[in-house]
């Protein structure tokens, strides 16, 4: 059974920085591809960035694109958001994904298994 744990989310106000970790276990991820998602209230789920295990390619979202670097420790099994220049619109609960496509997917329903997220709160 494949489990996501994020955690290192919290309150930081507007221009400081977080990092989230993801916790990957339950099967080999050799060939897969990780995620990172965010929903604000009322809103959709949202792709972050995604990179893939082996080859660490990397896709993000524009609206992150020069202040979130995505990153893994394949070692670990663990993949990372560095989030830097924080804005109040980046509040949103953000989870972790993880599929197994031929591409590195920027929509939701590319991922097979999801975490149960974390809170990042920005204030202005």
């Amino acid at each position: 059974q494949v489990q996501l744990v994020e955690s290192g989310g919290g309150l930081v106000q507007a221009g400081g920085s977080l990092r989230l970790s993801c916790a990957a276990s339950g099967r080999t991820f050799s060939s897969s591809v990780m995620g990172w998602f965010r929903q604000a209230p009322g809103k959709e789920r949202d792709f972050v960035a995604a990179i893939t295990w082996s080859g660490g390619s990397q896709v993000y979202a524009d609206a992150v694109k020069g202040r979130f670097t995505i990153s893994r420790d394949k070692s670990k099994n663990m993949v990372f958001l560095q989030m830097t220049s924080l804005k109040p619109e980046d509040t949103a609960v953000y989870y972790c994904a993880v599929g197994w496509g031929r591409r590195v997917g920027n929509t939701v329903s590319e991922y097979d298994y999801w975490g149960q997220g974390t809170q990042v709160t920005v204030s202005s």
